[in-house]
């Protein structure tokens, strides 16, 4: 039930996300969710969704982007206020640790985030024992 995120780093100046946009939007590709921060002064940390990963590989390694790609997950939260415990509680009490978290930007009745966890298999079947809903590939086309 998991979905794709890309991940790199990059020059932390003006104009590299529009790079990244073009890059991706020239073949088509929709950002789905985006996460950016800095590493340092010098380096920022990218996390991409994207509507079709393999058009994404194939963009950025044209480009010569490097990436890595790993499996998250995206779940439904409840909107209201300390809804997001329904997610982070379970995960909490089985130990699991949420490595990074950011909003999806589709149109889900409920708020959508993307969790990178460190045990993957094991907070998929935490989740849905506690009827938290996990998206799979559907969420590339909200």
């Amino acid at each position: 039930m998991s979905i794709k995120q890309l991940r790199f780093k990059t020059q932390n100046i003006s104009g590299k996300l529009s790079f990244l946009s073009n890059t991706l939007g020239e073949q088509g590709v929709n950002i789905r969710a985006i996460a950016v921060s800095q590493e340092s002064t010098e380096i920022s940390d990218v996390c991409l969704v994207v509507d079709d990963p393999k058009k994404a590989k194939d963009a950025l390694s044209a480009k010569e982007v490097e990436f890595a790609e790993a499996d998250v997950l995206a779940v439904e939260m409840p909107d209201h206020p300390g809804g997001m415990n329904a997610v982070l509680r379970p995960l909490k009490d089985a130990g699991i640790n949420v490595i990074t978290m950011y909003p999806y930007i589709g149109r889900a009745s409920n708020p959508v985030m993307i969790l990178e966890v460190d045990h993957l298999k094991k907070a998929t079947e935490v989740l849905k024992r506690n009827w938290v809903k996990i998206w799979d590939k559907g969420v590339y086309k909200l």
